[in-house]
């Protein structure tokens, strides 16, 4: 009798959620969560039999979005859905739903037999009891041949922020995308750790309570994220239980804690407002009273969720007025704090916001606490050298010891910016090394757009870090000119070509003139004269919403064998008034301006420009108005190599037809997998990979290659340690003299001069520019030929 009212009820489900019909994943169009509908339970104690007996009163409606939210709720839920295997043989799918953090999450799948077989996840069992051994609320769904199941899945949280997401992916897919975001998040995870170790240290030497509170800060928000991510309950709490299920709250309080004693500590509240100090101490009495309701009952822990987002919210907003008013009374605030504590607000708000369901959840909204907060301890770290650096003064009676002191953490920031430069470069390198594959391929006009976006997405990203490390080195007066031979036409031509695209993506008409005058070869740092075109048309394309942009280059040779490039790059963007002039080459001239970031960018790029064709020896000029354009005029002298080109075709066909046998020294996964597209992509069929230096000494003992391309932070057997291991083969050793070129994340000067004294041929930084490797090949390669 049962059986006969479960089919019934059955049939039923099928007729009321007709507009949810069966989802099968090959054949159906949408995604799962418009085939499936939701329900709440207002009183509890709804079971899989009541619903299928039809004692429950259950009122299903539609999802609306895939990440679909219903807010702080201590109340269960219940989703359905019914999925379809129209194949000959059975299928295997990958759900994501929930947060990591639900409690309870259990997966009903009832065949045509009526036979119901329940998955368990969430966070109040032990973790090895969960059907896939993830982080994430993730259950394995089996679907037999020919055949279509009814799924239910019942949702449960202690209070926190209940999201109701359906993703189905194949077992693929899914390790696919797991991969990808575990790169991601070991990224972020290493900064915070490697941040927190610095600051401490910082601490322990400078005794300065200040980096004591922000190393606290920056632990404690890693814990949080991580705590959000699943990983607390994975990796250190796995059996659950009281503590596992207040992770995420006690974190919470804490990093709130910490960053309003590092605000008040590094604004220096306490000398700076008696109104505004009393009310942090008031968000502190807060977050200990909210620290006592969270271990009286789970009644008053469901309360803390809301109202500890609440004073988050609050406490930023306090943050802000505090540095408004610092401005008021002209008190001095670093510039990098005030970047870092932008980005903090701006991530963090969109968080508390989406958990407070004022925003709605997608992929931004989701990750924003991540991305600000990796931009922040960017900027903050640099706002903490120049407090470094301010404290050093401060002691004049201790000049021995701040100098000893000053020389250890600039080694620290040196190693700091290095760790973060390379840590940067090397998921940028994966991405856009992804992104030029596809855009080689034929791809239909959508998808060749999206894959545009993603590359220059990641260029802007590239110079922003440049930018970066660009303005400490400027500072320090590290940033040196180097001496090399390129030609300038190709140069302008490929930095042309990426620009023309953007310019033509927003309807812009762009014009490039190169005078038939230009030598065909010039001595100087090609690295830093694409730099400085590149931020000033980067603007160009930026500030200009219709018209053109006209860029041209001519020379004018002069008796002495040098010639003086001029670079013309017009516009007919928003133009640039007056009183703004004054401002436009200094350091973070956009904020200067008061745009309200409506332009994008960290404000470095004309300062940077500046600097750079002062080295040049060279001058640059603006002629703008605003509304009707501008104009920047920049000239360079360079010492000519080569007038016109003689012979060299003949050493490139042969260079060509051999094609060179490469081995690549790579430990990343990632991007050893970039690396091989890029040869392949080049004709270049015939090489062997490393995963560090030992493997590759192995490899040279019985191979002969042509070149290596050596990366240098590697696990075993670094690549500066290779390097002069093979240096130092014996006299007449094949491999002794074979062309070595560094091909590395690290950009850090330092980085560069130590890969020149181990005894390395050359040197390019991820991510990896395919035409400048293929220069770089050539010209080794020719040179052993010559030797030959």
């Amino acid at each position: 009798m049962r059986q006969v009212l479960i089919l019934f009820v059955s049939l039923v489900c099928c007729v009321s959620f007709a507009q949810n019909s069966a989802y099968n994943p090959n054949t159906s169009k949408g995604k799962l969560y418009e085939y499936a509908q939701f329900a709440k339970a207002e009183n509890g104690g709804v079971t899989i039999d009541s619903i299928l007996e039809g004692k429950s009163s259950l009122a299903f409606k539609p999802l609306t979005s895939e990440y679909q939210s219903v807010g702080f709720s201590t109340d269960d839920y219940w989703l359905t859905f019914k999925l379809e295997n129209s194949a000959k043989e059975s299928k295997v799918y990958y759900l994501q739903t929930a947060r990591p953090v639900t409690d309870v999450a259990s997966l009903f799948q009832v065949d045509k037999k009526n036979k119901v077989s329940e998955f368990k996840s969430g966070d109040i069992i032990p973790f090895d009891e969960r059907q896939v051994a993830h982080r994430k609320t993730i259950f394995k769904v089996e679907l037999p041949k020919s055949s279509s199941q009814l799924f239910y899945i019942h949702l449960r949280s202690d209070g926190e922020t209940l999201n109701l997401p359906l993703i189905l992916q194949t077992e693929s897919e899914f390790w696919k995308a797991n991969y990808s975001q575990q790169l991601f998040l070991g990224f972020f995870y290493g900064l915070l750790f490697l941040a927190t170790i610095v600051y401490m240290f910082f601490f322990t030497s400078l005794s300065n309570k200040t980096f004591l509170y922000y190393g606290s800060y920056v632990f404690s928000i890693a814990l949080l994220q991580s705590a959000l991510d699943g990983m607390i309950f994975q990796y250190v709490l796995p059996s659950g239980g009281f503590l596992n299920s207040r992770a995420v709250l006690i974190t919470a309080l804490v990093s709130n804690f910490f960053l309003l004693k590092y605000c008040e500590y590094f604004l220096k509240v306490k000398s700076l407002n008696k109104v505004i100090k009393i009310v942090f101490k008031i968000l502190y009495g807060v977050i200990i009273i909210l620290g006592i309701m969270l271990f009286v009952n789970d009644n008053t822990k469901s309360l803390v969720y809301p109202i500890v987002n609440v004073n988050g919210l609050l406490s930023l907003i306090l943050i802000l007025i505090t540095l408004i008013y610092s401005r008021y009374r002209s008190v001095k605030v670093d510039a990098f704090f005030s970047v870092g504590i932008f980005f903090l607000i701006v991530g963090l708000m969109a968080f508390v916001m989406n958990n407070l369901s004022l925003l709605p959840n997608n992929f931004v909204t989701l990750n924003s606490a991540k991305f600000g907060i990796t931009f922040e301890v960017i900027f903050l770290s640099l706002s903490m050298t120049n407090l470094i650096r301010d404290l050093r003064l401060e002691k004049e009676d201790s000049q021995i010891i701040a100098l000893s002191k000053s020389e250890e953490v600039s080694e620290l920031k040196s190693y700091f910016m290095s760790n973060i430069s390379h840590e940067l470069r090397t998921p940028i390198n994966a991405i856009m090394g992804i992104a030029d594959d596809e855009l080689d391929k034929k791809l239909n006009p959508e998808s060749h757009k999206n894959f545009e976006v993603i590359k220059h997405a990641s260029l802007s990203l590239l110079s922003s870090i440049n930018d970066i490390l660009d303005f400490e080195k400027i500072e320090k007066g590290e940033l040196k000119l180097r001496e090399e031979v390129f030609n300038p036409k190709e140069v302008i031509a490929q930095i042309s070509s990426n620009w023309q695209r953007m310019a033509e993506v927003k309807g812009l008409k762009y014009t490039l003139y190169i005078d038939d005058t230009l030598p065909y070869k010039i001595e100087g740092d090609v690295e830093r004269f694409t730099q400085v075109i590149n931020n000033v048309l980067s603007n160009a394309v930026k500030f200009t919403a219709y018209g053109k942009i006209d860029c041209s280059i001519k020379a004018i040779t002069n008796n002495n064998g040098f010639t003086q490039l001029t670079i013309s790059i017009l516009d007919t963007g928003i133009g640039i008034s007056s009183d703004k002039k004054l401002n436009l080459f200094n350091s973070f001239g956009q904020m200067r301006m008061n745009d309200k970031r409506s332009f994008g960018g960290v404000g470095l790029g004309l300062s940077i420009v500046k600097h750079l064709i002062d080295l040049f020896g060279g001058t640059i000029s603006i002629d703008s108005d605003e509304g009707r354009g501008t104009e920047v005029s920049m000239k360079m002298e360079f010492k000519i190599i080569e007038q016109i080109k003689f012979g060299a075709k003949s050493s490139v066909i042969e260079i060509e037809e051999n094609a060179p046998k490469v081995l690549i020294v790579e430990d990343n996964l990632m991007n050893q997998m970039i690396m091989q597209k890029i040869l392949k992509n080049l004709s270049i069929t015939d090489y062997k990979l490393a995963a560090n230096g030992k493997e590759a000494l192995k490899l040279l003992q019985n191979n002969t290659f042509d070149i290596i391309l050596m990366d240098l932070q590697m696990p075993i057997m670094d690549g500066y340690e290779t390097t002069v291991i093979i240096r130092n083969s014996p006299p007449g050793s094949v491999n002794k003299n074979i062309p070595i070129i560094a091909v590395t994340a690290d950009a850090t000067d330092t980085a560069r001069q130590k890969v020149m004294d181990v005894g390395m041929n050359d040197y390019i930084t991820k991510p990896v520019n395919r035409e400048l490797l293929s220069r770089k090949i050539k010209e080794h390669k020719l040179s052993i030929l010559k030797i030959a």
